[in-house]
């Protein structure tokens, strides 16, 4: 039904401006229209007797206008009478302008949809949709489009069916590829589903009959061919990076070797650790090896729970890189996590590469002038074998002798371009470097299956023994005080204690506690307790004095923002307290409750949580709070974040902000993924054509978000 506030343009009175709009929403090509989807439908296919109309629906009436004036008061008002031969309704419009007026004049015979309401005044709906009644009734559902500003619906249905008459349709699956429709107990039924064009005609305009829950949960057969569509693209888009790359070369790494006379340098610094590698420390670091070893660049994905020790598998990696005459480059999203393993590896590999007159580099973005040239140029001569910053690392001006091997840590806290361009660092020799990308936020299966489908993943699925059990908390921010005298008990014992708030100043839109002032209200009840305070807007030098005090033992309570989520390694802290918890996601409180329990004293988290007027948290809220107190395995925790929070902000910048899958649920649809998965390289191998024209179908230019 066309909206008299939104009429439906003869042509774009803008062009200019729809066309941007139109753009704004990703609809640049006739297929983009096609696959363009409703977010809902109404249903204008039948006429509803306002007798028949109960308080709450949405209906459609034919009805007679039989009074309509504006009033000024208590605020400028159009109100209007309508009455279909079985009872009356009072239309209440807040913005009008004279057309409308002149349309809702008293005789005038109207169709009308909105939701009635009653009230102590009879029933009336507030803006209904309304024209001129006559025509025949439409005879499928009426479809709303997601939209953005300057695109009305009227203007955007019309464009949606015009992309679908121009779009080429053709099929582009093999005629003797099933597709899968259900999944029951496990085992998958075949059947030949509607074409590709059936399906998205019928769901532009599906029939009245149709029921909209199998619409509105997309279990119908016309969505599941969509979204079976959907995974099969953005898995031949992976499979086809993954070969496009297996032709590349990049810097042959042997696992063995040394200098004359001495051992090789990963089993030198195997020798000086303190502590020795787990198992699955071990497996992992076998598998990077014979990854290194071979003449097509690694592409690995290496994974593993808070405190798992990945950062010294990666140390390892990067010693055969060093002990081959390569440079190795560690990136980090922030400087404090940068400079965690900065200290690790100077710790570590300084003693060992100093006899081979190489060291270690530190590049950030705030380094004075002279220090940064002298870091960039030990970087381009190669006396810097390996080289830990931020994403300062990646800058033009870094020009590395010979990267063979870069690790990224908390990989999806970088975008598609961060990751290329270090790629590129190695272009000069003809080669790509190695690349392991490592995070601390383990992927749940149906995740790696999809948007990790070009990686090879290794998983560090043990702890170090000695890890201390963390206990974990639940209380309302009205005992406050409780814990405050628990951090008083702590700090007399000798230990340490993060309190970490989510913002640095006061909001005006959230009420929610902030540092700054957090700092000042626990140094007054701690006295006598140093209480140091960090947040990302301080000074790079005053951040760093204040973890040097806080790690050296001389600070007993440090408030911080999340800046501590990841790489903060104190062992002598045993106790976490996060302030509207409430408020975190839920690896980010899985990352922050890692940074206790380092040590061997018993350690806690404690999840401090607001609640509502009627002393109640959010159902999500609720459900992430209960997920935590319930496990410690970062496994478990990663799946129930994906249920929660889906693939799209769980994954972070992995597609630099699109969300590649519109249609498909990884919780729902693994039967569809796992076909896909299994149908992806058949049709590369068997039809490359129809593989081809598919990716460039549903992705367009978005296949490249997929390949770095």
């Amino acid at each position: 039904m066309a909206d008299t506030k939104l009429p439906i343009p003869k042509k774009p009175s803008a062009p200019g401006a729809v066309q941007k709009a139109l753009h704004k929403l990703g609809l640049v090509r006739d297929i983009d229209l096609a696959l363009h989807l409703p977010l809902r439908y109404e249903d204008e296919t039948r006429i509803t007797l306002l007798r028949n109309a109960r308080d709450g629906d949405m209906v459609q009436v034919e009805a007679t206008v039989t009074a309509s004036e504006v009033q000024l008061r208590p605020r400028r008002q159009l109100l209007v009478q309508v009455d279909d031969g079985t009872g009356t309704c009072e239309l209440r419009f807040f913005s009008f302008y004279p057309s409308h007026q002149k349309t809702l004049a008293v005789g005038a015979r109207l169709r009308i949809r909105g939701e009635v309401k009653g009230g102590f005044w009879g029933r009336q709906m507030l803006h209904p949709a309304f024209r001129v009644a006559g025509g025949e009734l439409p005879t499928a559902l009426t479809p709303v489009y997601p939209t953005t500003a300057g695109l009305p619906q009227p203007y955007l249905r019309r464009a949606v069916v015009m992309g679908l008459q121009r779009a080429d349709l053709s099929e582009t699956l093999p005629s003797d590829v099933e597709l899968p429709l259900t999944s029951n107990l496990g085992q998958n039924t075949f059947q030949r589903l509607c074409s590709l064009r059936d399906a998205l005609i019928f769901l532009h305009h599906p029939t009245p009959h149709v029921s909209l829950a199998a619409l509105e949960d997309r279990s119908h057969p016309a969505w599941q061919r969509l979204k079976a569509e959907e995974l099969l693209a953005q898995q031949l888009s992976q499979q086809q990076s993954r070969r496009a790359r297996d032709q590349l070369s990049a810097p042959v790494i042997p696992s063995g070797g040394g200098a004359p006379g001495m051992p090789p340098l990963h089993e030198q610094l195997l020798a000086a650790l303190p502590f020795g590698l787990t198992a699955a420390q071990h497996r992992v670091g076998e598998e990077i090896a014979h990854d290194l070893a071979r003449t097509r660049p690694m592409h690995r994905l290496l994974q593993g729970d808070v405190g798992s020790g990945k950062t010294v598998v990666s140390a390892l990696a990067a010693c055969l890189a060093i002990e081959a005459g390569w440079q190795c480059a560690l990136m980090a999203p922030t400087e404090i996590l940068a400079e965690q393993h900065f200290a690790k590896m100077i710790g570590w590999l300084e003693p060992l590469l100093a006899a081979r007159g190489r060291c270690v580099a530190w590049l950030v973005g705030g380094q004075k002038k002279k220090e940064r040239a002298a870091m960039l140029a030990r970087v381009a001569s190669g006396e810097a074998a390996l080289v830990v910053g931020t994403h300062a690392v990646i800058q033009e001006q870094v020009q590395f002798k010979n990267l063979a091997l870069a690790i990224i840590d908390e990989q999806h806290r970088f975008g598609v371009a961060q990751r290329l361009a270090l790629r590129q660092k190695l272009a000069a020799h003809g080669m790509e470097p190695h690349m392991l990308m490592m995070s601390a936020t383990p992927i749940p299966r149906t995740l790696a299956m999809s948007y990790y489908a070009d990686l090879d993943v290794s998983v560090i699925d043990e702890l170090p023994p000695g890890r201390t059990p963390i206990v974990t908390r639940l209380i309302a921010d009205s005992r406050k005080d409780e814990v405050i005298a628990r951090i008083a008990s702590q700090v007399a014992a000798g230990r340490q204690v993060y309190w970490v708030c989510p913002l640095i100043e006061e909001s005006e839109t959230l009420d929610l506690s902030n540092a700054t002032a957090t700092h000042a209200d626990l140094s007054e009840a701690l006295p006598g307790t140093a209480v140091g305070l960090l947040h990302s807007r301080m000074p790079s030098a005053e951040k760093k004095a204040v973890m040097a005090e806080f790690s050296a033992g001389r600070m007993g309570v440090l408030v911080s923002t999340t800046v501590i989520e990841v790489g903060v390694d104190v062992p002598n802290a045993s106790l976490m307290v996060i302030e509207h918890a409430e408020r975190f996601g839920l690896s980010q409180l899985h990352q922050l409750r890692g940074r206790v329990g380092r040590g061997a004293a018993a350690s806690a988290c404690v999840l401090l949580y607001a609640t509502n007027d009627s002393g109640r948290v959010g159902q999500t809220a609720k459900e992430r709070l209960r997920a935590m107190q319930e496990t410690n395995d970062g496994f478990e925790i990663a799946r129930r974040d994906l249920d929660i929070r889906g693939p799209g902000e769980f994954l972070g910048a992995r597609q630099s902000g699109d969300a590649l899958l519109r249609f498909a649920d990884l919780a729902t649809d693994t039967h569809l993924l796992e076909w896909a998965r299994a149908l992806a390289p058949v049709m590369l191998d068997r039809y490359p054509q129809h593989a081809e024209r598919h990716v460039a179908r549903w992705l367009g230019g978005k296949a490249d978000y997929l390949k770095a």
